[in-house]
C-alpha cells in the first residue's frame, strides 16, 4: 500500500472519529438513561437470537467480540481519545489495514448509536413509559421509526468489518504488529484501543477457515429478522430453525 493509501484510511479513520464523537457529546443529551435501557435491551435478543454461536467453542470469542466490544453498551469514549491521540503516529505502529478496520468498527458502532438514539425518542414520545419494554413494543417503535435503508447499511458494515477482520487475521506481520505495539501502546496512553484491536485479531483467528460461516451466519439472521419486521411480521424476532447455520 503507497503513501497516499496510507494517507486516506488515516483520513477515514479521522473522519468516523470526529462523528463518533459529535454522537458522544451530542446524540443521547436527555435520553441517557432510556438510551442505555434500549441498548440493554438489544444485547439481550442479539444474545438470544445468536445463543448457539455463543455457546459454540469455535465462534464465542468472535461473538463476544461483536456483542460486546461492537455493538454491546461498552463505553468506547477512551477509545475514541486512544484514537485521537495515537492516529498521527499510526503510520509508525499498525499497518494501514487496521486503519480501515478501525474506521469500520467506528462508523459500525456510531451508526447504531445514531439508529438507537432515534428509536429512543420514538419509544419515549409515541409509546407509554414502562417498567419493561416488550416485544410488541419493540417492534412497534422500530417499524414507526423506520429507516430501512441505514439497518440494511449497518448489517452490511458487519459484513465488510468481519470480512476486513478475517483478511488481517491471515497475514502473520499483523499478529507481530500488534504484539509489538502492546508497550509502545500502553506508554502512550492508548492501552484500551489496542486491547480493542488485539481482541478482535484474537476472536477471528481462533476461528481460522469458520470465520467466513460466522459471518455469513450473523449477517443473514439479522437481514431475515429486519425483513421480518419490515414486511409486518406477527413475530419478527423469531427465526426458523432452518435459519441456524
Amino acid at each position: 500500500m503507497n503513501d497516499q493509501d496510507q494517507r486516506d484510511k488515516a483520513n477515514g479513520l479521522l473522519e468516523q472519529l470526529q462523528r463518533s464523537r459529535a454522537f458522544h457529546q451530542d446524540g443521547v443529551v436527555g435520553i441517557e438513561r432510556e438510551f442505555r435501557r434500549l441498548r440493554r435491551w438489544q444485547s439481550a435478543r442479539l444474545a438470544r437470537t445468536h445463543a448457539d454461536l455463543l455457546h459454540d467453542p469455535r465462534y464465542q470469542p468472535a461473538a463476544k467480540f461483536f456483542l460486546e466490544e461492537i455493538y454491546g453498551d461498552r463505553d468506547i469514549r477512551q477509545r475514541e481519545q486512544d484514537l485521537t491521540r495515537i492516529v498521527p503516529m499510526m503510520n509508525r505502529i499498525l499497518p494501514a489495514g487496521v486503519l480501515r478496520t478501525a474506521a469500520l468498527a467506528l462508523e459500525l458502532n456510531t451508526l447504531s448509536g445514531e439508529l438507537d438514539a432515534a428509536m429512543t425518542r420514538i419509544l419515549m414520545t409515541e409509546f407509554p413509559v414502562r417498567d419493561a419494554w416488550d416485544e410488541a413494543t419493540y417492534v412497534a417503535a422500530y417499524r414507526y421509526c423506520a429507516r430501512y435503508e441505514l439497518r440494511r447499511y449497518q448489517i452490511d458494515l458487519v459484513e465488510q468489518l468481519g470480512e476486513d477482520l478475517q483478511k488481517i487475521v491471515q497475514k502473520p506481520f499483523i499478529h507481530t504488529a500488534l504484539k509489538l505495539a502492546k508497550t509502545p501502546a500502553r506508554l502512550a496512553g492508548v492501552a484500551e484501543l489496542h486491547r480493542f484491536l488485539d481482541s478482535g485479531f484474537h476472536a477471528f483467528r481462533n476461528m481460522n477457515a469458520d470465520a467466513g460461516l460466522f459471518i455469513t451466519i450473523i449477517t443473514r439472521r439479522e437481514r431475515a429478522i429486519m425483513e421480518q419486521i419490515g414486511a409486518g411480521h406477527p413475530t419478527p424476532l423469531e427465526l426458523k430453525k432452518a435459519m441456524s447455520h
